[in-house]
């Protein structure tokens, strides 16, 4: 067995997913591939194109980009890095997942299946990858028969969200998902919640953690206040990130402002349209600073006393590993967050409620309690979750069904 500091090396490993290299918003199979490249050679596979989308947006430069790769006009591996490769699919599938009968559509997404298995198998000959590791980032459709037809040493089902409650994957997924995980050599998941979910279908089934972008909240404490927050009354209680309605407890945030009217309650981040016209517009000491450049984010932070995670429990939530947490705590502040299953890996670290009632009295307590050993630790703590920890923990997972050679 690996202990903490060993990596595999000199291996194979493929890539599957949903999210393809060329997308703008980051992404944890992007930065794990090119953890894996450091040690391994890796190619990075972009979902394949479908008629759909083909025939929609053909006029957008990245479906044209696969569009000339199936014509044979452009090449399909696109070095990215020493030891990292991107493939464009060289095949078109069908769009099916409209298709409600269970024996036509398993039908039909095998083809899809095996056009791209086609595709891989032409690139991995090409680069003259053997013995490789088959990483499936949370992709249940399309990659559900790569096992079987690509025939991996190990084959790796990477959960970092729980699908099923959107109702794209969750027509076919709640069938097709268990059994993905059950076929997988082993699971890997981001959080605890989603590392059991996978327990119940596949004992091989770890917690490996997060890695986490902490570069450009390192070593800031000391960037001025942004001119929007500095004529605020103290103490600033604050929120980063997209104010989404599905995830953020609307109420939560109006019961805090309203039992502390000398708190200022600072939302930083654009809205969807319930946040636009609730009832926290109209209370004086909530103050909505709309989206930001990334960069200007750790000043916002900054000026915080304490940092905001109002989380709603439903299944779009309970599952997910918060890296805005991370965020936080990188720059030191004191935080209060909804107590979930994900969340008790940073129990140590954060205050965690239950109720609206919990909420106003920890951030009562956080502040009371603040001080620069605390935020030292905090500092320390953020700063384990990096893509390299994530990643030795991926490889130990690994280690228990294919040994180091």
């Amino acid at each position: 067995m690996a202990n903490n500091d060993q990596l595999i090396k000199n291996r194979d490993i493929v890539i599957v997913g949903q999210q393809p290299w060329d997308v703008e918003i980051g992404s944890n199979c992007k930065n794990i591939a090119i953890e894996f490249s450091k040690h391994n050679r890796v190619l990075y596979v972009n979902s394949p194109l479908d008629r759909i989308t083909k025939l929609k947006n053909k006029n957008d430069s990245k479906v044209k980009t696969r569009i000339n790769v199936i014509n044979k006009v452009a090449d399909a591996i696109v070095p990215i890095s020493e030891n990292l490769w991107n493939l464009y699919p060289d095949e078109l599938i069908e769009s099916i997942n409209w298709i409600k009968n269970d024996a036509i559509y398993n039908r039909l997404n095998k083809i899809n299946n095996k056009r791209f298995a086609r595709s891989i198998s032409r690139a991995i000959h090409q680069l003259g990858f053997t013995d490789f590791i088959l990483f499936n980032d949370n992709d249940i459709f399309r990659s559900f028969y790569l096992k079987e037809l690509l025939k991996p040493a190990v084959s790796i089902y990477y959960s970092r969200d729980y699908l099923l409650f959107v109702d794209y994957w969750k027509l076919h997924g709640e069938k097709l998902e268990p059994e993905l995980i059950r076929k997988s050599d082993i699971c890997v998941a981001n959080s605890t919640y989603l590392a059991n979910y996978c327990k119940q279908y596949n004992p091989n089934s770890y917690y490996v953690g997060q890695g986490c972008d902490l570069g450009i909240f390192t070593n800031k404490q000391d960037v001025p206040t942004p001119a929007d927050v500095v004529k605020l009354k103290k103490p600033v209680i604050g929120y980063v990130g997209a104010l989404q309605s599905i995830r953020l407890d609307i109420e939560l945030l109006k019961y805090i402002a309203g039992q502390r009217p000398e708190w200022s309650i600072v939302l930083v981040g654009p809205e969807d349209e319930q946040f636009k016209v609730s009832e926290l517009h109209q209370l004086n000491n909530v103050h909505f600073l709309g989206s930001k450049d990334p960069d200007t984010l750790p000043a916002y932070i900054n000026s915080f006393d304490v940092c905001l995670n109002p989380q709603l429990i439903n299944q779009v939530t309970i599952g997910n590993y918060p890296r805005k947490i991370d965020e936080y705590l990188a720059m030191g502040k004191p935080v209060v967050a909804t107590l979930t299953e994900a969340m008790s890996v940073f129990e140590q670290h954060t205050y965690l409620g239950v109720t609206k009632e919990d909420y106003v009295a920890l951030i009562e307590r956080a502040l009371a309690e603040d001080s620069e050993t605390k935020r030292k630790d905090r500092i320390q703590f953020a700063a384990t979750h990096t893509w390299e920890n994530n990643v030795k923990e991926i490889y130990k997972a690994i280690e228990q069904v294919s040994p180091a050679r």
